[in-house]
Parts: structure tokens; C-alpha cells; sequence
């Protein structure tokens, strides 16, 4: 595998100036390889083949052959499943079972833009006698992308599939964190024939190939998953040459239980939700809000639930896997921490499992019992696995409560009311709104973003298609 060399043009070169930087496993602590640190003389070289590929032969392929091209990937990815399931738990920590998941998932974003790039179509629209008015869309040309280190395979494909789908040539900046499946997917992308130019891939430190790549004044438009503080600085820059952003910058968002609910199959879901990736996912269930009346019991169960949870080395497919980083490790102990000073009681510490080597990035699985409304582990994204349960009184207060953090992403409602579903779902600001339940799988098909400060535009489904591409009308005048 090419993890020392950048992508360009469709060939692996060292970067410019030959320096690397070293990949480590959060499981041990341990360096298992280096990975390219691209710089802008890099960057600038990927454009002008994107560039050129999207003036040349990738821009004017038929959609059909790029949907084949895209349909072929998809397989390649599932023909080598067990390969890059071990290389994406290595390489995040993650367990087996859900770096395999996100194996699937980034499979069936090819599979499903493939099918859905000659799809794309156009309209008409009635205007004066004499004239035809055609709404042609297409591909907006070359598309930046800044991937988190989360879930590195499923990013690429989530972004690369929809602008590739749509016609654009593409530049992707993954995470130094953890991008060695990225690389991966990168050779299997060229293995299956796709156009010299058409995928770039440089590896690198945000502040240099990141922000050479949000600053480029060759870009016709740059999607950044990450921190909304980054994405900030994401968008100023990107507004100085007038490129237009998608942004997905994170959540705190709710599940809200009333006293109707499967309390069972809630309690199933809300742990899984928070445990999921550690809670390293922007979509992470981090606050329980509890209706006052049933809060008591459901919390007793919850508690119980959550002294069964492990956290552990990848290879041991446990419930949590590490932390990514050292850094983040003590970013979520700080959490807990200011917890105990500030006296908000634990009600239940999942477990770290006696063979989690010592120098692994592990942090207990935690959940407290009454957080304060305006307490940091209300309004603030821990991005670990921390829960933080606040009863609420009536539906009114239900929805104050979910809509009072800077963030909305994601919300889930437990009840089995109808009439309260619909309310709730109505009155909360998020993107996505789940019902007795709580994600869903890797949710390819279904619009993805958020209100506020988790970000705006939409990927995944069909729509993400839309933010990839631009329409342009054509008037004719036929007499």
C-alpha cells in the first residue's frame, strides 16, 4: 500500500518536499506506519489535474460509464471486505464488528451513486408563447474534501460518491489521524479504471494541505466534515474566492423519552447510540432527556444497562473501542473531571477491559445522573462516550430543552403517541428526526446535515447530488 505518497493525476508520488508523518493505533499506542504530509505545492498540483480531467476525459464521460466506474468500486470495496475491515479498526481503534459496518457502508455509497448518476435529470418550465425553457443541471467541476478521522471509509465514499456521480473531479484532504483505508480505497479506485485525475488524494496537517485545499481559488466548491470552529475558518476562507461550502459540524443531540415508550427497546437504542465509535460521531445520542414522571425507573434500568458496558483493544469486539489520540483521551477526561468538581453525580462507569494494553487511549463509558441545563455536558459536544440525562416536564419543555444547544443534527422521540410524534418531530430543529428508534445503518439514502452550527447543506440520498451539481437555464426562442 502506498501510505507514504500522495495521489495525483493518477499515479503515487512522495510530496513535495519527501516529509511524513507517523500513523499510530489508539488500541496500543503504537506506530503501525506513515502516511504522506502533503503540502499546497501538492495541493495545486492535484487541482490542475482535477482540472484537466474535468475538461477532458473524466467531464465528458457519459453518466452511465460514470456509474459503472462507480458500481465497479463498490464491489472492489466488498471483494476486499476482510482486508479493509482489519485495516479500518487498526488504524481507529473502532471494534471489528463496526469497522466492518463501515466497510458495507462505504460499498454502498458507490453502489448507490452509481445506480443514481445517469438519473440526474433536467426539467422544463411552461414560459411564453414561442419559447422553450429548458433547467439543464450539471456538475459544478472540481470539489475539495477535508474528511474527518472517525470513519475514514465511509467518508470517502460519502463524499467522493456523490460529486463523482454528479460529473466533478475531485481533491480529497483526509484526516493524519487515521487514513490508511482512505489509501486503500484510493488504489482500489484506480485498480477499477477510473480517469487519471479524476480522484486526488493528499494526505496532510490541516493547517497546511487543509487549509492550501478550503483556500484554493480553483475550486468550485469544498465539503468539510469537522469541528464548527474549524469550520468556520473553513468557510471565511473559502468565501474570499466566492466558493460555496457543505458543512457537517456536529451535534449534542437528544433522545427524548416519554412515558408511553418502550422503555426496553429505548434503552437498547440510547446505549448504542452513545457507544457507537466510542461516541465519536457527530450524530451521537449524548443527551437523554427523561419525561419527569417516569424518570426514576427509566434512569434504574438505564444504570444497570450501562455497568455491562466494556471498553477494550479493537480485536477484542467489544462495546467501545479507544479514543482516536492521546489528545482527545485527556480532551474527555477533562470532561469528567470538571464533572466531579462541579458535584454532578455518576450513576453509572462502564468498565475498561484488563487486557486493554497500557498505553491505549481508553475512557470508561459514562453516564450521569442530573446534568444541569446550562452545565457543559448539556450544551457542549464531548465527542466520547459520556451521556448526560436531564428530565423535562411536559412536551413543551421537551422540545425547549432538545432546541437549547448550539447544535442540530440529529433527534430521537420515543412514544408511541401519534399525535406526539408529529409535534415533536414538527418542533424540534434538527436534520434528522428518528421514532422509536435511532439511526439507521449507514443511512446512505437519507439526506444527512444540520441547523445551526452543525453545519448546512445536505449529503447523503438523492440531495446530495443537488448540492454537487448547479443548474443552468437555457432560453430559446423559436418563434
Amino acid at each position: 500500500m502506498k501510505a507514504e505518497s500522495v495521489f495525483i493525476d493518477g499515479s503515487w508520488r512522495k510530496s513535495s518536499n519527501g516529509q511524513t508523518l507517523d500513523m499510530v493505533a489508539p488500541s496500543t499506542g503504537e506506530k503501525i506506519g506513515v502516511i504522506a504530509r502533503g503540502t499546497a505545492e501538492d495541493i495545486n498540483a492535484a487541482v490542475a489535474a482535477a482540472r484537466k480531467a474535468f475538461e477532458g476525459v473524466w467531464g465528458q464521460m457519459p453518466a452511465v460509464e460514470r456509474g459503472r466506474l462507480l458500481s465497479k468500486l463498490g464491489q472492489a470495496i466488498l471483494d476486499h471486505e476482510d482486508e479493509l475491515t482489519d485495516l479500518e479498526a487498526l488504524d481507529t481503534g473502532k471494534p471489528l464488528k463496526l469497522a466492518r459496518g463501515d466497510i458495507k457502508a462505504a460499498a454502498r455509497y458507490f453502489e448507490y451513486y452509481g445506480g443514481a448518476a445517469d438519473k440526474l435529470h433536467g426539467e422544463t418550465i411552461p414560459f411564453l408563447s414561442g419559447y422553450q425553457v429548458m433547467i439543464l443541471r450539471e456538475p459544478r467541476g472540481v470539489t475539495g474534501h477535508i474528511i474527518p478521522w472517525n470513519y475514514p471509509a465511509q467518508m470517502f465514499g460519502r463524499a467522493l460518491g456523490a460529486a463523482l456521480a454528479g460529473g466533478n473531479a475531485t481533491v480529497m484532504k483526509p484526516a493524519e489521524e487515521a487514513c490508511l483505508s482512505v489509501i486503500r480505497l484510493t488504489e482500489l479506485a484506480a485498480d477499477v479504471g477510473f480517469p487519471e485525475g479524476a480522484i486526488n488524494i493528499v494526505p496532510g496537517v490541516g493547517e497546511e494541505a487543509g487549509a492550501a485545499l478550503s483556500a484554493h481559488p480553483d475550486l468550485d466548491l469544498i465539503s468539510f466534515t469537522g469541528s464548527p470552529e474549524v469550520g468556520t475558518i473553513i468557510q471565511k476562507t473559502a468565501a474570499d474566492n466566492h466558493v460555496p461550502c457543505v458543512l457537517e459540524l456536529g451535534g449534542k443531540s437528544p433522545q427524548i423519552v416519554f412515558p408511553d415508550a418502550d422503555q426496553e427497546k429505548a434503552i437498547e437504542s440510547i446505549v448504542g447510540a452513545l457507544v457507537q465509535n466510542t461516541g465519536q460521531t457527530c450524530s451521537a445520542g449524548t443527551r437523554v432527556l427523561i419525561e419527569r414522571s417516569i424518570y426514576d425507573d427509566f434512569m434504574n434500568a438505564l444504570t444497570k444497562r450501562f455497568k455491562q458496558l466494556q471498553a477494550g483493544p479493537h480485536d477484542l469486539d467489544l462495546n467501545c473501542g479507544p479514543v482516536i489520540s492521546k489528545a482527545q483521551q485527556e480532551r474527555v477526561l477533562g470532561f469528567l473531571e470538571r464533572a466531579e468538581k462541579d458535584g454532578i453525580e455518576v450513576a453509572a462507569q462502564g468498565k475498561i477491559h484488563e487486557k486493554a494494553p497500557e498505553g491505549g487511549y481508553y475512557v470508561p463509558p459514562t453516564l450521569y445522573r442530573v446534568v444541569p441545563r446550562d452545565h457543559e455536558l448539556a450544551k457542549e459536544e464531548v465527542f466520547g462516550p459520556v451521556l448526560s440525562a436531564i428530565p423535562f416536564d411536559d412536551e413543551a419543555d421537551a422540545i425547549r430543552l432538545a432546541n437549547s444547544t448550539d447544535y442540530g443534527l440529529i433527534a430521537g422521540i420515543w412514544t408511541n403517541s401519534g399525535a406526539r410524534q408529529m409535534r415533536l418531530a414538527k418542533g424540534v430543529r434538527v436534520g434528522q428526526v428518528y421514532i422509536n428508534g435511532y439511526g439507521a445503518g449507514g443511512g446512505i439514502e437519507l439526506p444527512f446535515g444540520g441547523f445551526k452550527k452543525s453545519g448546512h447543506g445536505r449529503e447523503k440520498g438523492f440531495e446530495a447530488l443537488k448540492e454537487f451539481t448547479v443548474t443552468k437555464t437555457v432560453v430559446i426562442n423559436h418563434g
